[in-house]
């Protein structure tokens, strides 16, 4: 065979040999890379990924208390209403509120004289803690009620200690004062309609201006309407605090009739979706029959637009007018059907203990007690919160 013949054949061979073999190499180095690019592609995804992950984690994690301290924010800081969250209790703001009564000539600085002595118990003392009870406008009825069960205690041997009459007392207080349906208002669908009445100087507008700031910070639509057409200078007083709140006011022509005023006023805020309707209402003395007369054509107009409407009818009573308080309650509620009280400038007073008294002999429920100038001074009221404001607590040391 020819030389050349051979060696063309073995390079031939050799060329095929190599050839399948490079065949061969090129899809496992192809796997090979593209497994090495997986590989590279997934280790670079994959701890992106679970850093992503982690960061949204970290993220939500941080976000839920976020969210826990914007919503519990509010409702510790402000009180229950329409719509609005738990309230905090707040004794101290409230005893800071009531500091007159708290004095050594006040309410409470008197009551501590007798139970802080260190004298022994003599039944002499129930004689002297109904003085201080009468003379702090309590009232006879209330305070009868008050000291029933402390006599009847005393007597049983019961109460040996000052400290057992002193928790006696503010135990029968709470009690008087709980009446079901106080503090704050009662919610009910829009708009919810509220008559404010009482005697001129009481501190009506003030309360409407200060009720419609909580209100809105709950994020409530307010209408104020000025039904109170025979003093213009509560048109004006109204129209202040609208402007200083942001809050609209419906007001009609000066000596118009209030009841056209109240009607065309709840019509707009039904028209324009307001939320609640604040409606003042002319002072007046509880004691002339016409006027009375008035405020119940008041109550029926609301009746006619609105289901339900008046939803409330407060009055609002000042806590240094003593006694004359328990009677504006009495009028006021022969007249109207009032779902609740407010009691107002109790920072101004050393007594207070008439609301002991309207609570106990009118049955109406105390809504809200004024103690200072501010909105937040306006607080809705809790028998317990206050009585432990006014007449210490538990642990109150009566020595101090």
């Amino acid at each position: 065979m020819d030389p050349l013949y051979i060696i063309v054949i073995v390079a031939l061979v050799f060329v095929g040999l190599w050839l399948a073999r490079r065949a061969a190499a090129l899809p496992a180095g192809a796997d090979t890379k593209s497994h090495a690019a997986n590989a590279k592609s997934a280790t670079t995804r994959g701890p992106a990924r679970e850093a992503k992950l982690a960061a949204r984690a970290d993220a939500e994690a941080k976000s839920e208390p976020a969210e826990e301290v914007a919503e519990a924010g509010p409702n510790e800081s402000r009180e229950s209403s329409p719509g609005a969250g738990r309230r905090t209790r707040d004794v101290a703001g409230l005893r800071r509120g009531m500091a007159k009564m708290r004095e050594t000539s006040g309410f409470f600085g008197r009551l501590k004289q007798l139970l802080g002595a260190t004298k022994a118990i003599d039944p002499r003392l129930v004689e002297e803690i109904e003085e201080v009870l009468i003379t702090s406008d309590v009232g006879a009825k209330t305070t009868e009620q008050l000291l029933g069960s402390i006599r009847d205690g005393l007597q049983k041997k019961e109460l040996d200690d000052h400290s057992r009459v002193w928790a006696a007392l503010r135990k029968r207080a709470t009690e008087l004062l709980d009446v079901p349906g106080g503090g704050g208002l009662t919610a009910a669908p829009p708009p919810m309609v509220v008559l404010l009445v009482g005697v001129n100087g009481a501190g009506k507008t003030t309360t409407i201006g200060k009720l419609a700031t909580k209100l809105q910070d709950q994020g409530k639509r307010v209408l104020l309407v000025a039904g109170d057409t025979f003093r213009a200078a509560a048109v004006q007083q109204l129209q202040t605090w609208g402007s200083r709140i942001g809050c609209e006011v419906f007001a009609g022509k000066e000596n118009a009739d209030p009841a056209s005023v109240v009607y065309d006023g709840i019509q707009h805020a039904v028209e324009s979706g307001h939320d609640v309707v604040l409606c003042d209402t002319a002072g007046r003395l509880h004691t002339k029959s016409p006027l009375m007369d008035e405020l119940r054509k008041v109550h029926k107009i609301a009746q006619k637009l609105v289901t339900g409407a008046p939803h409330e009818v407060l009055l609002v009573v000042d806590g240094t007018s003593g006694q004359n308080a328990l009677q504006q309650a009495t009028e006021f509620g022969s007249a109207l059907p009032l779902t609740g009280i407010v009691l107002t400038k109790l920072d101004g007073t050393a007594k207070g203990g008439v609301v002991l008294a309207i609570a106990h002999e009118r049955r109406v429920p105390v809504r809200y007690v004024g103690v200072g100038e501010r909105a937040e001074d306006l607080r809705e009221f809790d028998a317990g919160e206050f009585v432990e404001a006014l007449l210490g607590n538990a642990q109150d040391d009566l020595a101090s």
